[in-house]
């Protein structure tokens, strides 16, 4: 399991997914916008509500597993977002 995930405005988890190779896709018409990350020959992609004040743990922890992260993976990426912030 993950540390405890913090809530955190879509700006910032968009930001903090940025630094790992997350790209986002597109928007159409809709609060949700498509990201992607490539891991070797895998793609993941998942929808990420955009501007919103702030997201909960638990929709950030699911977005984190459906673009393929895996524990450390995430305790490493929160771990370089409380260092740089």
């Amino acid at each position: 399991m993950p540390k405890k995930i913090p809530a955190m405005s879509s700006k910032k988890f968009i930001a903090l997914l940025e630094k790992d190779g997350v790209t986002f896709l597109r928007q159409k018409r809709t609060s949700h916008g498509m990201f992607q990350r490539i891991k070797g020959k895998e793609v993941y992609r998942a929808p990420i509500v955009m501007n919103k004040g702030e997201l909960s743990p638990k929709y950030i922890k699911l977005v984190f597993r459906q673009l393929g992260f895996s524990d450390k993976e995430i305790d490493n990426l929160l771990q370089k977002g409380t260092v740089i912030n």
